[in-house]
């Protein structure tokens, strides 16, 4: 990808990197390591965003 980038574009990175965050250590404390994932984790090789 290039480094220049319009603006929205950039913005919808920035946000679809904050989700993607691992499920807090007290959760899956709490519930014996039941839930270990959710549904917005994303791998930026498999999984694509909307264009």
């Amino acid at each position: 990808m290039s480094s220049i980038k319009p603006a929205a574009k950039k913005l919808r990175l920035a946000k679809a990197g904050k989700q993607n965050r691992r499920v807090p250590m007290f959760v899956i404390a709490k519930t014996g390591g039941k839930v270990r994932t959710h549904t917005k984790m994303r791998n930026w090789r498999r999984n694509t965003l909307k264009k």
